[in-house]
């Protein structure tokens, strides 16, 4: 009995000089009294809730000591197939398709593309042999197919060669490259320009180049698919706005700033990004009010002038010529040489500042192959045309007026675009912008009316869209992109083509 309670004491002096050690040590941690005091209060409110964190405690130490990678090495959960087994399943599985195959409308959309023979221009030569009237590709100032340009172009492929062989940071820049660059500033009148070898990736590079996540941006609706890739890599907070209205773009840039007031949230990035002739109706933007409002609430504005850009102004300038407004207001003017100067590429002006910026951090500029230096001097001798032959920009806006002044009267059509716009001249079925609408048959009948058209010699196309994945279902349409390469009277005989092929077919419906 006696060495029992020896043993007993023993045990008890020893737990207690533990305790008193683990203690001791415990108070000597940094904020070890924090956590004592927490304890007590706990335990003394809520004891139940000091056995329910002790149990916690224990839980989450034993998950972490338990190997987690541990496999049941007998196997005995495990269903044993024999080799004949194996074969016959494998023989059954049916992988999926990478991709759904092509509708039957899909397959008809692919095979009624044109194909051209030989080079474009107001009137080329189609795989049947038959010679067009050419309403559908974007030629606006008649450039392609300009001898002293194919001149020039030749003359640099035998100097130069073909590739440039490396992107623009990785000795891909030849000094064709940086005159062009210099071409284009001077021709709009701003510090710089950037030249990018592919038009699309252009405005979806700009955009996160400069805004970043946490950074506001204010945009129209109706933007352009490329500027709505741009705006989703950037990951910045996007407001919009209704499609081309001044009055809406006030109230969300006001909006804005009372959330940030009511918020005291700290200043950050703030752009406006729209575009100055819509790729998707024509619209055209007010730009004088743009800028007024840049400048009232302190954004920067983002113009996309792919479309503008060598079709409006004197001279082709785009929307700062035509409105007379300096380029230098436009903190970043994007622009596409393909479109406007029938070469290749886009480019972006500005100050030195914001074009350097983009040579480091332009995804596109950076990771791309820079264009071949034939269609950099293409596009140089372009803009000397502009520059010396301001007729050329009169002829179209003459030809966009007689073929206006015929499809206006048509009465199964509309025409949403502004008068002075050459290259996007979409036509819808009335109304233009019903509640719903029927995507299939508006676009089987518009390929009925662009077979119809080039039956009777003029090519045209329909408004091509990726269904599904633009910000707003826009309503099939068909474009037309006048050009200055033809008279007159030819474009008024191809419009009026077009307008008995939409009576014929559209007039069959009803």
């Amino acid at each position: 009995m006696n060495s029992s309670s020896q043993s007993l004491e023993l045990l008890f002096n020893f737990l207690s000089r533990s305790y008193t050690t683990l203690e001791t040590n415990f108070y000597k941690i940094p904020g070890s009294a924090v956590v004592a005091r927490y304890v007590k209060s706990s335990h003394q409110n809520d004891p139940g809730r000091t056995l329910l964190e002790l149990i916690l405690v224990i839980f989450a130490i034993r998950t972490l000591l338990q190997s987690r990678t541990r496999g049941d090495q007998s196997g005995k959960h495990f269903i044993q197939f024999d080799e004949k087994e194996i074969d016959e399943l494998v023989d059954e599985w049916t992988p999926e398709p990478l991709a759904q195959p092509l509708s039957p409308e899909e397959q008809a959309d692919l095979a009624s593309v044109p194909v051209i023979v030989g080079p474009t221009g107001p009137k080329p030569k189609l795989t049947s042999g038959k010679t067009v009237t050419n309403l559908a590709s974007y030629n606006f100032t008649g450039l392609a197919g300009k001898e002293e340009i194919n001149a020039a172009a030749i003359e640099t492929l035998r100097k130069y060669g073909l590739g440039s062989c490396g992107p623009p940071g990785f000795y891909g820049t030849q000094d064709v490259h940086i005159q062009l660059e210099q071409d284009i500033a001077d021709f709009l009148g701003t510090e710089a320009a950037i030249l990018y070898s592919q038009a699309f990736s252009t405005i979806s590079s700009v955009i996160p180049a400069f805004c970043k996540r946490g950074d506001i941006i204010v945009a129209d609706r109706g933007v352009n698919f490329a500027i709505q890739k741009g705006l989703q890599i950037s990951r910045s907070t996007v407001r919009w706005f209704d499609h081309n209205d001044m009055e809406s773009l006030e109230h969300v840039l006001e909006s804005v700033e009372k959330e940030r007031r009511k918020r005291k949230a700290p200043l950050t990035r703030r752009f406006i990004v729209t575009e100055g002739i819509f790729d998707h109706d024509g619209a055209m933007s007010d730009l004088p009010k743009l800028v007024e409002l840049k400048k009232k609430y302190k954004y920067r504005l983002i113009l996309d002038e792919s479309v503008s850009f060598g079709s409006v102004g004197r001279t082709g300038r785009g929307l700062t010529e035509l409105y007379n407004v300096p380029a230098s207001e436009v903190d970043m003017l994007v622009g596409s040489v393909a479109n406007g100067l029938a070469s290749c590429g886009g480019f972006c002006a500005g100050s030195h500042i914001v074009v350097n910026h983009q040579r480091i951090n332009g995804t596109s500029f950076v990771f791309s192959a820079a264009m071949p230096a034939l269609l950099a001097v293409a596009a140089s001798e372009g803009i000397n045309i502009l520059r010396n032959t301001p007729s050329i920009l009169s002829t179209l806006q003459e030809n966009v007026r007689a073929v206006r002044a015929i499809l206006d009267r048509v009465d199964c059509i509309t025409i949403p675009s502004h008068p002075a716009s050459a290259p996007s001249n979409p036509m819808s079925v009335k109304p233009r912008d019903p509640p719903q609408f029927n995507v299939e048959l508006e676009e089987k009948l518009l390929q009925d009316v662009v077979d119809e058209a080039l039956a009777q010699g003029v090519m045209i196309t329909r408004a091509k869209r990726l269904r599904g994945q633009e910000l707003i279902e826009v309503r099939p349409s068909i474009r037309l992109a006048i050009t200055a390469a033809l008279s007159r009277k030819e474009c008024e005989k191809a419009a009026n083509v077009v307008k008995a092929a939409f009576v014929k077919v559209i007039g069959k419906r009803r």
